[in-house]
């Protein structure tokens, strides 16, 4: 096993959104306790006559999305700014997103994002907050930047 491998608990990865629409207001999303990325791809299939009923195919498109679920949190301009959008369409629920993952690597793009779970649960509960956010385009990745080290062995 390589030494330099790590695991990092889910809790490492950040969330931000650019207030308003706007880029440079990006800010993280408070009290989120779940996320689950998805990426789907489209393949389109056929079946050329020289490889003698042998199905071929290609991936044409990608689409990637997530599915949040947290703590509505009354004051955080994340989480306000989010549950906000539960009232709006069109152009107006899109903005600036990024994932930054525990490696340092990031995705940034424009999203949509549509709020299912303004508030809500049982009476003894926190008030939820749950959320779709949906790529516009191609996102932006960035790879993180990491160097290895590399120690001689004496003999």
């Amino acid at each position: 096993m390589d030494c330099t491998a790590k695991v990092y608990p889910v809790n490492n990865n950040k969330f931000k959104v650019g207030l308003n629409g706007l880029k440079d207001t990006m800010t993280m999303i408070a009290n989120l306790t779940n996320f689950a990325p998805s990426i789907e791809g489209g393949v389109e299939e056929w079946n050329a006559m020289e490889h003698e009923g042998w199905g071929d195919a290609m991936m044409t498109s990608k689409k990637l999305s997530f599915s949040f679920q947290g703590k509505r949190t009354y004051g955080d301009p994340g989480n306000d700014y989010v549950a906000g959008l539960a009232w709006k369409s069109g152009n107006d629920v899109v903005a600036p997103f990024e994932w930054e993952m525990p490696s340092g690597a990031k995705v940034a793009f424009d999203a949509i994002i549509n709020v299912t779970t303004p508030a809500g649960g049982d009476s003894t509960a926190v008030d939820a907050l749950e959320f779709e956010v949906k790529c516009k385009g191609k996102p932006t990745f960035t790879e993180t930047t990491t160097t290895t080290k590399t120690t001689a062995a004496k003999v």
